[in-house]
């Protein structure tokens, strides 16, 4: 490739390894809200006093080790963080009953009590992982908790939940106790003419999604909101699918021998120069991703592509899901190993371009996504969906108590959100992570044609957001992301070998 030709791209709309880092403000969060307010604890100092005490430390005096002082700014920090996000304003999301609302690939009308049932049931079905706190301390730190810097790792957690429930789960998979979680704080709306009286809007018939059915369900659930076992009320169960969920959902665990904790994102983090406390952008997550996911035993049967400047090399995929697949203790397909492809990309400068809105409403709607990470600058979100102008996502920023996965029947309602919330497009960052399964290779070969058919239907300029190129690419991985500097652009180093894949001109770019 022609180096011009390289740089143009990037700057366009890709976002290679090393700048994949968000910029700028502090985070602003909206957080889920379907907690109390509780885990307070006695007075704290303000982030700002604890930043000015240590403003003197740098990092030239730092050893490998945490000294004396970063393990008091540790302390500090984690119980400001625990304070500031172990607790919410309840608020209530409006979704508009005639417009259409879509969830990874589903599409639902909320005007009838089934549609709104089996929206919930898909929404609360998905692993919600947030801030945990009081987890066994991180490697080479004293950190017992992520809150206030882990919410991308978060966000890439739930990305890779949703690919593993795609893989090791039977198609439209629900959770059988997700109707029995209370408080879904979500209200339909039907919007209505102005008022002839009035020069104002006039009220929208708003109901509430606790139907009448709902009710004769909460009755039957316990006082804390521990549901009661769909076997306890004559539903369809799958032991298989139910324990295979659980097992998932320990797979994410914080404890550091779960292979995809943050224990061991971090650790995998390393190599690329970040540690503990430090915030991560969503390229590096996608990389730390696909490393954790080699390293994982439990998956032998399953591999994780990265996008490389915004081209998806078919025959990389291809020679990745035809490695050995003898051993796997969960096998899923005999015509090679399933894959979880992760395009990295930068939807324009410093704010969302709009061109590039239709476009992420066509990839929501494609079956094979599996979500999209990103979110406002150092404010990861997890987005699933969209209505309207608005993108649907699940939020990590809410601090819980850490679950013992070890045992047995470890609670699972932690793991599930039962709040939609909302946010516009506008509010969405340019820099994410977009995420699709194939399960083997013909599902892959309708994929690549499914992503392309939605990338180029709705572009108005002449380069979509990501292509798919037959051939090779050049290889790197998390290892090679600590050679530049995050707020560098990112060069990639020259090929090893030719590439197969034609690509255009330098004057074919241009600049968003």
């Amino acid at each position: 490739m022609h180096p011009a030709v390289s740089c143009d791209r990037r700057t366009m709309n890709s976002v290679s390894p090393s700048s994949a880092q968000y910029r700028g403000m502090a985070p602003d969060e909206v957080l889920p809200a379907d907690y109390s307010k509780k885990h307070l604890i006695g007075q704290s100092p303000s982030p700002r006093d604890v930043k000015s005490h240590f403003a003197h430390l740098t990092e030239a005096g730092r050893s490998s080790e945490p000294d004396e002082v970063d393990k008091i700014k540790a302390k500090f920090m984690s119980a400001w963080n625990n304070v500031k996000y172990g607790w919410t304003v309840k608020t209530k999301t409006n979704f508009n009953k005639t417009s259409p609302l879509t969830l990874l690939g589903r599409t639902y009308i909320l005007d009838n009590e089934d549609a709104i049932d089996q929206f919930r049931k898909n929404f609360i079905s998905l692993i919600w992982l947030t801030y945990r706190r009081e987890f066994q301390p991180l490697e080479g730190s004293v950190w017992t908790t992520d809150c206030g810097w882990g919410c991308m790792l978060r966000s890439g957690q739930m990305l890779l939940a949703q690919g593993l429930l795609a893989h090791l789960l039977p198609s439209g998979w629900t959770w059988p106790d997700a109707l029995q979680l209370t408080d879904v704080e979500m209200e339909a709306l039907k919007p209505q003419s102005p008022s002839p009286s009035s020069p104002v809007l006039g009220v929208p018939h708003i109901f509430t999604l606790h139907s009448s059915r709902d009710q004769s369900r909460l009755d039957g659930v316990r006082l804390h909101g521990s549901p009661l076992h769909a076997r306890s009320r004559g539903q369809s169960w799958d032991p298989e699918a139910d324990h295979m969920h659980r097992r998932v959902i320990a797979w994410f665990g914080d404890h550091p021998n779960a292979p995809f904790s943050v224990h061991k994102l971090v650790e995998y983090g390393k190599s690329s120069g970040k540690k503990a406390g430090d915030w991560y952008g969503p390229s590096i997550v996608a990389h730390i991703i696909r490393k954790a996911v080699s390293q994982a035993s439990e998956l032998s049967n399953l591999v994780v592509y990265v996008a490389q400047d915004c081209t998806v090399y078919k025959g990389d995929v291809e020679r990745l899901c035809e490695s050995n697949t003898t051993g796997s203790s969960y096998k899923h397909s005999a015509d090679g190993k399933s894959v979880i492809i992760l395009v990295p990309v930068r939807l324009g400068g410093e704010m969302l371009n709009p061109i590039y809105k239709e476009c992420v409403k066509d990839i929501l709607r494609l079956d094979c996504c599996i979500g999209i990470i990103g979110g406002r600058p150092k404010h990861s979100l997890y987005f699933i969906g969209f209505q309207d102008d608005h993108l649907l996502y699940l939020d990590p920023h809410y601090c819980q108590a850490v679950v013992d996965i070890t045992k047995n029947n470890f609670p699972l309602e932690s793991f599930h959100c039962s709040s939609p919330r909302k946010v516009s497009f506008s509010r969405m960052d340019p820099s994410c992570t977009i995420g699709f399964y194939a399960k083997d290779k013909k599902d892959f070969e309708s994929l690549c044609a499914k992503v392309t058919t939605a990338l180029t239907s709705c572009s108005k300029e002449k380069y979509p957001i990501f292509t798919f190129a037959e051939g090779y690419g050049q290889d790197y991985g998390v290892d090679d992301l600590c050679t530049s500097s995050p707020d560098q652009a990112s060069v990639a180093p020259a090929p090893s070998r030719p590439r197969m894949a034609k690509r255009a001109s330098a004057d074919d770019f241009v600049f968003l």
